[in-house]
């Protein structure tokens, strides 16, 4: 080969890498959102999960993108909240959208389903509001979770059970993972936390439109404080009819997530939803990092109210990742767990870091959780004050209605 002809074949060589190159680095990274968008699942947590993705999408595309250029693209996936629609999304996503990574999960009973499939075709999907000690406690390489375990949820209000002195204490909970998972975890902790007080569990279907039986069945038991273990519109059921039959406000309710914060709350139970106690992992008083507080700025002038904190943690999440890929200069699945192992990332309230830790403490980062009460109908969330842990009170539990 003469020098001439071998200087041609070298420059298109070059010439095709460095194409080759070029389109790797406009090729956009997809991220999956795979969350519940109909019934039976929590259709407007699913909502609020997308929208905080979506806005991190836009911020980071914003900036230029991940890994010198690349576009965020999301892929969006409706779970309905069943294992069965889960599988098949998370499939779809992994295999034909090649997804980087899926966000989004908020039914434990789903996330422990998907994350088995995550396995299999090693891409690392993040509960973002699903709960269950399960999720993180099978020690899975792909799984991730940065939200509560219920586990530490029990123990919040089984320590405040002791400090109210109740003697009587019932739950209702509805019969997927997170409602047995909690019934079985009260029981257990119970006994571990010397719990002083008698408790009564029922389980119901969540697909029931009448719960009025088991209503019946708490009231006639003489509860001195109940707790609420439904989901999206079990939920609601719950607090409709345990209205009507006189079991609450009479008997104090405790609510174990935060849906009473969304916008739709009031305007669902109205007059019948005042006096509850539930939990919640953002309070508007809370001190966050940078990138959460240019959030809940952007939120409030775009949506004209507080954020909602299933949006906030999506929104972290989608930022948790490019900052891994970053981290990892690479878009390969392995190299972005190993990443997300060995850094500390910016949340939206403190600095995020994954260990390998005991029982459902594995690759686990937990937000704060609050105990907070509605004390008059259609109270702003701004205004709501934190009545338990003890180290982060605002106001003092109202026991009965005026």
């Amino acid at each position: 080969m003469n020098r001439r002809l071998w200087t041609c074949v070298v420059i298109t060589v070059l010439v095709a890498a460095g194409l080759a190159g070029s389109a790797w680095a406009q090729k956009p990274l997809k991220i999956g959102v795979l969350t519940p968008l109909s019934p039976p699942g929590d259709a407007i947590a699913g909502q609020f999960i997308v929208r905080g993705a979506k806005m991190a999408a836009e911020d980071l595309n914003a900036r230029g993108g991940v890994l010198g250029g690349r576009k965020i693209e999301l892929v969006i996936e409706d779970d309905g909240g069943t294992p069965e629609k889960g599988v098949a999304g998370l499939r779809k996503l992994a295999s034909q959208d090649q997804a980087v990574a899926v966000i989004g999960q908020f039914h434990s009973s789903v996330m422990t389903a998907v994350q088995q499939v995550a396995e299999q075709f090693k891409v690392p999907v993040f509960a973002t509001q699903a709960s269950a000690r399960e999720v993180t406690e099978r020690h899975l390489n792909y799984t991730f979770r940065t939200h509560v375990i219920d586990a530490d949820r029990v123990a919040i209000w089984n320590r405040w059970i002791k400090e109210r002195g109740f003697k009587r204490v019932a739950l209702i909970a509805e019969n997927t993972d997170y409602g047995v998972g909690l019934v079985e975890e009260t029981k257990k902790q119970f006994k571990t936390m010397d719990v002083r007080a008698e408790l009564k569990t029922v389980v119901f279907d969540r697909t029931a439109v009448d719960l009025t039986p088991q209503l019946l069945e708490l009231k006639n038991w003489k509860p001195d404080m109940w707790i609420n273990g439904g989901i999206g519109t079990p939920m609601y059921l719950i607090i409709k009819q345990a209205y009507d039959i006189g079991l609450f406000p009479a008997v104090p309710t405790l609510i174990t997530y935060d849906a009473p914060v969304r916008p739709e709350y009031w305007k669902t139970v109205g007059e019948k939803g005042n006096y509850v106690t539930f939990f919640v992992y953002y309070h508007p008083t809370m001190r966050l990092t940078a990138r959460g507080e240019a959030f809940r700025k952007r939120y409030m002038a775009e949506f004209k109210e507080d954020p909602v904190y299933a949006a906030l943690n999506a929104y972290a999440q989608t930022f948790l990742i490019a900052d891994a890929l970053n981290a990892a200069k690479s878009d390969k699945a392995d190299d972005l767990v190993k990443a997300l192992l060995a850094g500390k990332f910016e949340g939206w309230n403190g600095t995020i870091t994954f260990s390998r830790g005991e029982g459902p403490y594995w690759q686990q980062w937990s937000p704060p959780m609050l105990m907070v009460q509605y004390t008059r109908v259609e109270q702003p969330f701004t205004e709501v004050k934190i009545i338990a842990p003890a180290e982060f009170k605002t106001g003092e539990w109202v026991s009965q209605p005026k």
